[in-house]
């Protein structure tokens, strides 16, 4: 089995058990019991949730990279502003991680959440093409699949799955960092 193979396989079940775990973090962090759980995991571990966002980012960045330099798939316009997207948050994440600063979500919120939509668009106009509304290239089409795993998983559902998780990430780094803030407040108050 060639390396491209195992490495394509290889992120589709990351990305399989990432939209897990994105799931599951949105789910709690919708309902106000999931997030004081989440308060209470995640108590003073802002930097560990900013950390995986920097890895996921980093993983899906030199995947692409690997796919366009290495293996030799032309990126489309869709492919692009999904890379213009990810690669600061490999940055964003990664020095609010050495930084301990929680408020970093700040910043990389609005990149994840602009490039989720992005990658979720691509993913529809594979499946339906009707949908193109951006014009792109014909040697690049944004219709077009280089990558079919499981029958589903295609480069945006790598990115959308990329994506969902340093969201999902991102906003659980908010509601530890609101956690840890309120914390505070009330430890002045006895004070």
């Amino acid at each position: 089995m060639s390396f491209y193979v195992v490495m394509i396989r290889t992120v589709s079940i990351l990305a399989i058990v990432g939209m897990i775990g994105a799931v599951a973090l949105f789910a709690l962090n919708a309902s106000a019991g999931g997030r004081a759980r989440l308060r209470e995991r995640f108590a003073g571990g802002s930097v560990d949730l900013l950390r995986q966002a920097a890895l996921v980012a980093l993983v899906a960045m030199l995947g692409s990279l690997y796919l366009s330099n290495g293996v030799g798939f032309t990126p489309c316009v869709l492919c692009w502003y999904q890379r213009i997207a990810m690669y600061p948050l490999v940055v964003i994440a990664g020095v609010g991680a050495l930084t301990r600063d929680a408020n970093a979500w700040r910043y990389g919120l609005p990149l994840s959440v602009t490039g989720l939509l992005i990658a979720l668009y691509h993913v529809a106009l594979q499946y339906q093409p009707a949908l193109d509304v951006v014009s792109c290239d014909a040697s690049a089409p944004c219709t077009g699949r280089h990558v079919l795993v499981f029958g589903f998983i295609s480069i945006p559902v790598l990115s959308g799955a990329a994506f969902a998780l340093i969201t999902a990430l991102l906003l659980t780094v908010r509601t530890a960092a609101r956690g840890e803030a309120s914390d505070a407040i009330e430890a002045s108050v006895e004070d």
